[in-house]
């Protein structure tokens, strides 16, 4: 039996109960599915083209900032008008490509801090309208942080968003306890390093709020997590804590499941395969996966521009002749293919690191 048993909708984006059995699954079996960042339609397909070799599920995400780039930089973001534009575009189109490739694809978005609520908002928006169209959201999934806030605050908002989603029964991921480091805009970089290690405690409180309002949600709890890769030993995680959260939870609702929780590991960039299996083992479903993918698509670009600088330098004459053309050699489907490969292979070494290769 694979995750496909699980599932009424066997490829393209999956919805409502889809997800919940898709991350039981996972659970259940010890693997987490790799949420990878995409800015264009070139890094979506290169993700989906990974995921299918691999006869796994994926995560598609995207946060705010690659959201406006998917609308285009010509765009003004003035009330997060191309980040809204973007993402709902990006929606669409992995929507229509993602049968093509024969997998269960979780269409989901990225950190949503409090000054980006508005881009959340306008998402919801098209999610409710996409709803009343076709009886189900737009995106399987969103994510809201509000983890700079105070905790009351943030558990007291993100009520409000799963409220909001509940009636289309669509995952919300929360965030409680703060991802180190800087991305897309969010520096982190010298916060308090107590507020890296989320407390048990923490953690029933934002399951308990939830929980009383739907099963479609997880939690990204903060376990030293930082974004980006740094050199060996900078980093502290501690992937054990996770384990501590889910007896804590476990012990207060008096669950025979011996995991309640559905917990995701941000920050996961140059983190040790041992790391990966321990969050795993303490019920991680979900691996954020972005700083090794742009490095992973750059390389493919990078080497083919540097072995092919003779034929790049003007249109037409080349080591091979002075009227040789040099089309085929910067044609920006052969170039930016070579970003798609380098970014499909590290995808799919995450996916063996993760364990979800093969569980289709």
């Amino acid at each position: 039996m694979g995750a496909l048993e699980v599932l009424k909708r066997k490829s393209g984006v999956i919805v409502g109960d889809d997800v919940l059995n898709l991350f039981k699954y996972a659970k259940e079996h010890k693997f987490a599915i790799p949420a990878i960042n995409v800015t264009s339609s070139s890094t979506v397909v290169a993700s989906l083209e990974a995921a299918r070799d691999a006869k796994s599920p994926v995560i598609i995400q995207m946060s705010q900032g690659g959201s406006a780039y998917f609308a285009g930089k010509g765009v003004s973001n003035t009330n997060q008008f191309a980040s809204i534009s973007g993402a709902i575009a990006a929606a669409y189109y992995i929507r229509s490509i993602a049968p093509a490739y024969g997998i269960p694809v979780i269409l989901h978005t990225d950190h949503c801090a409090k000054k980006l609520l508005p881009w959340l908002d306008g998402m919801l928006d098209a999610d409710e309208k996409y709803f009343v169209e076709h009886g189900e959201p737009l995106f399987s999934s969103h994510m809201i942080d509000l983890s700079e806030e105070e905790k009351e605050e943030n558990i007291a908002i993100t009520k409000k968003y799963a409220e909001r989603a509940a009636p289309m029964k669509q995952w919300l991921e929360m965030e409680i306890g703060i991802t180190g480091g800087e991305e897309d805009g969010v520096d982190n970089t010298d916060v308090d390093n107590s507020a890296l290690y989320t407390q048990p405690e923490d953690i029933y409180e934002v399951y308990k709020a939830l929980s009383s309002v739907s099963p479609y949600f997880s939690i990204a709890a903060a376990f030293g997590n930082v974004h980006g890769v740094y050199k060996p030993g900078n980093v502290k995680l501690h992937p054990e804590l996770l384990g501590k959260h889910q007896a804590y939870t476990k012990q207060q609702i008096s669950s025979a499941e011996e995991k309640p929780l559905f917990l995701v590991f941000h920050g996961g960039s140059g983190s040790s395969k041992e790391e990966f299996r321990q969050g795993i083992e303490n019920g991680v479903i979900k691996v954020n996966l972005d700083t090794d993918l742009q490095y992973a698509y750059l390389t493919g670009i990078r080497d083919y521009v540097l072995n092919k600088k003779d034929y790049l330098m003007q249109q037409v004459g080349n080591p091979d002749g002075d009227d040789k053309p040099n089309k085929k050699y910067f044609d920006p489907r052969v170039w930016v293919r070579e970003g798609e490969k380098t970014m499909t292979a590290r995808v799919k070494e995450a996916l063996t690191d993760f364990n979800t290769a093969n569980q289709l």
